[in-house]
């Protein structure tokens, strides 16, 4: 896993947001980063490369809502340099799943 995830995953794992959360999880055809199953949330690090791929994880993203998930991607550098934030918007977002 890149740095930023590792250091999400510190956060996301052992249910310690009170959900649980399973990394690398397959979402056919895709595999998302983060996924908790109980609110249909997939949380996605982006990295430098994010700027390449912007019209892929576009349409992916579209595919995946269509699934009935939620997406959220946050940027590495912001999981760098705002992770309480990052947690804030997650927490945010489980709370709108239940």
């Amino acid at each position: 896993m890149p740095v930023a995830e590792v250091i999400l995953w510190e956060k996301l794992r052992r249910k310690q947001l009170g959900v649980s959360f399973r990394r690398q999880h397959p979402v056919k055809p895709f595999i998302a980063d983060f996924a908790c199953i109980a609110h249909k949330l997939i949380i996605e690090c982006d990295g430098d490369s994010h700027e390449e791929t912007q019209n892929y994880d576009q349409k992916r993203d579209n595919y995946l809502q269509g699934q009935g998930w939620r997406v959220v991607r946050f940027l590495n550098g912001e999981i760098y340099d705002a992770l309480d934030e990052v947690v804030d918007r997650i927490k945010l977002e489980i709370n709108r799943g239940e």
